[in-house]
């Protein structure tokens, strides 16, 4: 089984909000999934990032590859954890 890292779109017309999932290849954008890992909000003037670090290490671990989408979400919200402490 072939598992993918990426997100998944919801909320409402011109309100998209993001949640980061890992699913299997096959499985169409919006559809079923193996886990939720994070969310993206891209709206807010301080875009909201959030990712369960240990999951998402986890799943790579095990073989699972992110889309190039989640890559730079990841690489963001670690620059920002960063400058937080």
């Amino acid at each position: 089984m072939a598992v993918k890292i990426r997100l998944k779109r919801f909320g409402n017309k011109n309100n998209a909000q993001w949640r980061i999932v890992v699913s299997d290849v096959k499985m169409p954008r919006d559809g079923r999934f193996i886990e939720e890992i994070g969310s993206y909000n891209p709206r807010p003037a301080d875009e909201k990032i959030t990712i369960k670090r240990e999951r998402f290490d986890y799943w790579i671990s095990k073989g699972a590859q992110p889309s190039a989408s989640v890559k730079s979400l990841v690489k963001r919200s670690g620059r920002k954890e960063k400058k937080a402490k």
